[in-house]
């Protein structure tokens, strides 16, 4: 488990970077951030997140869930950043 606490108003452009080193891309920006992610048994995971300059934890907790990534994996590349 990571000894890094979990995000709270997180930069954007941050949580991007981090889950673009998780597989994802940006397709279109907007109000909101449409990415996708292509998986090895040939099937896509597509996520949206708004496109505030901060995001929130309770945010990313959702984004964690959509995207199907465990917190200590953002963590790690969040803290990369």
């Amino acid at each position: 488990m990571s000894d890094h606490r979990f995000p709270r108003d997180a930069p954007l452009s941050q949580v991007l970077s981090a889950l673009e080193n998780l597989g994802f891309h940006v397709v279109r920006r907007g109000n909101h951030i449409a990415l996708a992610r292509s998986n090895a048994d040939g099937t896509t995971t597509p996520m949206t997140i708004p496109n505030h300059r901060q995001l929130k934890a309770s945010t990313l907790r959702t984004i964690l869930s959509q995207a199907g990534i465990d917190r200590d994996t953002l963590i790690l590349e969040y803290d990369k950043g």
